[in-house]
């Protein structure tokens, strides 16, 4: 003989089943939240060891003298060197707009240097002058580089933690209190590097052929 479920039954059933799912979902939102929240967590711990860490950096670095300020006459921009490297530059001045990469201890890419702003990323406008290099940096600090601290520029493809292409970043070499520092550029035509390269060489040439007299 078959046995009826008696109607109160069943929905008492109905009902536990409703309840089961309902607590299910509660437990799932809790685990998704709970985890939302730590996620949240390391995150803030990271990025509060690397604020940390740049202070820390900062405070080795507070030997490194000002950085060096444009003389209120800094003079025309320079003209780029006739030669095969620079002919998509002809013989224009050589003024650059672009990006600042950051600036490290020169010869090591990893080794950045964060003192008086040099660690700060920015659009950049560099000019060269027979007094040396501006650079301008919107929303950041500006400097000039000395022609006679010049020592030099060549093309790379990474600093400060920054890779692009190869031959995608001007490096300009400069001495700086007791240091001798990379500082990375990107032009916003990577055709110019080149003609940049060359008349820096020119320059650090002329500066010791007049250190040797």
């Amino acid at each position: 003989m078959t046995s009826v479920n008696h109607p109160v039954a069943v929905l008492a059933g109905f009902a536990g089943l409703a309840a089961e799912q309902k607590s299910q979902d509660v437990t799932d939102w809790a685990a998704r939240i709970g985890w939302v929240v730590g996620l949240l967590l390391v995150i803030a711990l990271v990025y509060w060891l690397m604020r940390e860490g740049w202070k820390w950096r900062g405070t080795l670095q507070g030997d490194l003298p000002e950085l060096p300020q444009a003389p209120a006459e800094p003079g025309e921009p320079q003209l780029a060197h006739p030669s095969p490297a620079t002919t998509l530059k002809g013989n224009g001045p050589l003024t650059l707009s672009g990006r600042y990469h950051g600036s490290t201890t020169a010869g090591q890419w990893l080794d950045r240097i964060v003192a008086h702003g040099l660690g700060t990323r920015s659009r950049v406008e560099l000019t060269l002058t027979d007094q040396g290099v501006s650079v301008v940096r919107p929303g950041a600090q500006d400097f000039f580089i000395p022609a006679a601290q010049l020592r030099g520029a060549r093309l790379d493809k990474g600093i400060a933690g920054k890779v692009l292409a190869e031959g995608g970043l001007l490096v300009i070499t400069w001495s700086h209190g007791d240091r001798l520092i990379d500082s990375g550029f990107r032009s916003d035509h990577a055709a110019e590097h080149p003609a940049w390269v060359e008349a820096l060489a020119v320059k650090n040439t002329e500066h010791n052929q007049e250190g040797a007299r």
